[in-house]
């Protein structure tokens, strides 16, 4: 360990040191304490003077020697520890409190002082010293990034390069304060990994952040779930229209939740294709003329005419009736084509389709995808399309999972099998209710 020495003062100046020391205004004994030329014992002595303004000096003067560094870090004025704190977190990277030598054995003590004060702005001046420092101790950064303070935390969180995925991963799982893990979703260039683990958790300004961060690795499939639930947090829309590489599909998806100017600016982003560009502008037009949301909330009937059930019926003959022809058709905003496929995929009559819409049934729907052999990223699209449900209203689930038991989801496809039903919702089916065919 070393700090910068430089000459220290002739006899002349040492003598006149001295006097200042003993007998001068606090100004100039500040003054004093502040000359890189100091002799260590004339600091050490300034370390216990009665003027707040003088120790500061000293504690932040690199010529005071470790001792009184050390009678320093217990100092009742928070300013000082402050200024002390800053001078010994520069010198982490060459600390060691295993050293043969004392006085760096004694340094390093003090600073595993400062990092438990009790006062955060000293924790924080030692945070935002070693925040980006490749070479600091790792104990010492992990130690930091634990802190419940946000001003001692954040700036590690944010910038070290010593925190592996493994620590941010389970920072998020366990986060020590209210603030960590949108900390950890500013960090620059943060990986798929840490972005998935922040997308799942229930912290909306997290979520936020992670998606006001331009230069975060955020995967499709997990932009796509966020998605999904946007319609709740409408604090995420513009950052989600905002997001770097936005496929066709999501901005499609967004379109049909989010704010008049936000679907305009979807329509005007450069790496859209154009055919989604001119859907975004229809969409445009569409809430000016009904309002927002760009759906109706109602709808009669749903014809669907015998091409598309036969052009429906080529592609299942082909092999082509697949959940991406199916997407795609949605996006696309085809309904008679998209209510043509999920009959034919699941072998069901037009009838059952066209009253599961009409009844605006998100249960029917999802009923019909399952059987169809779809998921619910299917099942989603079809509730907004055929159902014309509002995005709040949209049944959702985990990937892999469905949100009905197989037992309900049976019930209602025989419900909607029926002849001669109303016009109205569905019924629930009772929880002891046998299933259905």
């Amino acid at each position: 360990m070393s700090t910068i020495r430089r000459p220290l003062m002739r006899s002349a100046d040492y003598e006149d040191a001295k006097r200042i020391a003993r007998s001068g205004t606090a100004a100039e004994r500040a003054a004093l304490a502040q000359r890189g030329d100091m002799a260590p014992e004339l600091l050490f002595y300034l370390a216990a003077d009665h003027e707040s303004d003088v120790r500061v000096a000293v504690a932040a003067n690199g010529q005071t020697p470790p001792q009184a560094d050390r009678l320093l870090a217990d100092d009742g004025d928070e300013r000082v520890r402050v200024a002390l704190a800053r001078k010994i977190a520069a010198l982490a990277p060459q600390l060691d409190p295993n050293s043969q030598d004392r006085l760096q054995r004694l340094t390093a003590e003090t600073l595993a002082r400062l990092v438990q004060d009790t006062a955060v702005q000293v924790r924080a001046a030692i945070a935002d010293v070693v925040k980006d420092m490749p070479d600091a101790p790792r104990d010492l950064i992990v130690a930091l990034a634990h802190d419940t303070e946000i001003p001692v935390a954040g700036p590690v969180l944010e910038l070290s390069p010593l925190l592996s995925t493994e620590d941010l991963l389970a920072l998020v799982h366990a986060p020590p304060g209210a603030e960590t893990i949108g900390a950890i979703a500013r960090r620059p260039h943060l990986n798929e990994t840490v972005s998935d683990a922040i997308a799942q958790t229930a912290n909306s300004p997290a979520i936020t952040a992670l998606l006001r961060n331009k230069s975060a690795q955020i995967r499709e499939t997990t932009l796509d779930a966020l998605i999904a639930r946007a319609s709740d947090h409408v604090e995420w829309h513009e950052p989600l229209v905002r997001r770097p590489h936005l496929s066709a599909r999501a901005a499609r998806a967004l379109a049909a939740i989010v704010a008049e100017h936000l679907v305009h600016a979807l329509s005007t982003r450069p790496d859209l294709d154009a055919g989604t560009a001119e859907f975004l502008r229809r969409q445009v037009v569409k809430q000016v003329a009904w309002g927002s949301p760009a759906v109706p909330t109602h709808r009669s009937d749903l014809p669907l005419p015998a091409d598309a059930f036969a052009a429906a019926g080529e592609l299942k003959a082909r092999g082509r009736l697949t959940e991406a022809h199916l997407l795609a058709a949605a996006d696309r905003g085809e309904v008679r084509m998209v209510a043509a496929m999920l009959a034919r995929a699941a072998d069901v009559a037009l009838s059952v389709v066209e009253r599961a819409a009409n009844l605006r049934s998100a249960k029917g729907l999802v009923a019909i995808c399952w059987k169809a052999g779809f998921s619910m990223r299917a099942a989603a699209s079809v509730q907004a399309l055929l159902g014309r449900l509002p995005p709040n209203a949209i049944l959702t689930a985990a990937p892999g999972t469905w949100p009905l038991t197989e037992e309900e989801m049976r019930w209602h496809l025989g419900f909607l099998a029926r002849d001669g039903l109303p016009a109205q919702r569905a019924p629930e089916p009772a929880a002891a209710q046998p299933a259905a065919g």
